[in-house]
């Protein structure tokens, strides 16, 4: 009977209500709620709740790209990025914005028209809910889902919910293992690009977010936040040492603290067993068993494996000490 009536969806699932035509599609859904992955990578043990993953996450280790652009023959791990790259590859652009330069598609003249809003700053799209205005009606519509609650972009691997497809799209990476964007550097790669301009920094050594108060800076705004809530600038420190009666601003530091009283080392060197107190000694001890030196000095070109190392080697010609 049912292949007959092929948008039946008599089957549905007990824990959220979600329905399906076959019995197999819930049998595969269920494993979003009972946690099971059975399709196992033999390369670095990731696992999979669908064979289909598996086989996309496979590439990351292959380098394996199946989908080939016929026009300029650049190649993809994923099928959809090959279809998003032809929209571009293949498309005349012969609207061009007088202001940028910028150029759009035949199919898009209205685009342009929207653009030029860009340099107007003309926003006639306005939420009737916060008053926030905008200058095309799709962002509108999207940022209205703030609103309203709504995620109608959904992961079929592990049901999680997104307002918009751009974030479900990366969503997808942790269940792939996908690793698109690469540091030109050091080789490390990454699911998102902000992730990868975030790590830039430990190579450029910039720091863009600067504390108003002392002037002291960071890379990462994670780290201003938590100077800024530290209490660095008061003389607070409500946190005390049983042990010793050291104070201090937080309570995460009285806890690395302790591990002086306890001799505790639990982050662990899977390749010589070496144990250490904190997280950070356990990255800069792993970088003795690999062969990246990623910071270089500007003048001769010596490489280092830690920075505080090639700071020390930088006195060898300012001459400070």
């Amino acid at each position: 009977m049912r292949v007959h009536t092929s948008t039946e969806k008599s089957f549905v699932c007990e824990s959220c209500g979600k329905a399906f035509a076959r019995q197999t599609d819930l049998y595969i859904h269920d494993r979003v709620h009972n946690g099971e992955k059975p399709f196992v990578c033999k390369t670095c043990g990731k696992a999979f709740t669908q064979q289909g993953n598996l086989n996309m996450h496979m590439r990351v280790h292959t380098g394996e790209k199946p989908f080939v652009c016929d026009t300029c023959g650049k190649a993809f791990t994923r099928q959809s990025y090959l279809k998003k790259h032809q929209r571009v590859d293949t498309s005349e652009k012969p609207f061009i914005c007088k202001t940028c330069g910028q150029v759009f598609t035949q199919q898009s003249e209205c685009s342009l028209s929207m653009h030029k809003r860009v340099h107007t700053n003309e926003k006639r799209f306005t939420c009737d809910t916060c008053g926030k205005a905008f200058d095309r009606p799709n962002h509108l519509y999207k940022h209205e889902r703030v609103h309203t609650g709504e995620k109608p972009f959904v992961c079929e691997t592990c049901g999680k919910a997104f307002t918009q497809q751009s974030n479900l799209n990366k969503h997808d990476r942790v269940h792939t293992g996908e690793k698109p964007f690469v540091c030109e550097t050091c080789g490390k790669a990454f699911a998102k690009h902000s992730h990868l301009q975030r790590h830039d920094r430990i190579h450029t050594g910039e720091k863009p977010f600067v504390c108003e108060t002392c002037g002291k800076a960071f890379r990462r705004q994670h780290g201003l936040r938590l100077h800024r809530h530290g209490r660095l600038h008061t003389d607070k420190k409500p946190f005390v040492c049983e042990t010793c009666g050291k104070t201090f601003t937080r309570q995460s530091n009285l806890n690395k603290h302790d591990r002086v009283h306890t001799g505790e080392k639990p982050f662990v060197c899977e390749i010589c067993g070496k144990a250490f107190s904190r997280q950070h000694g356990l990255h800069r001890h792993g970088r003795l068993h690999i062969d990246k030196k990623p910071f270089v000095c500007e003048t001769c070109g010596k490489a280092f494996n830690r920075q505080t190392a090639l700071k020390r080697h930088d006195m060898v010609h300012t001459g400070i000490k």
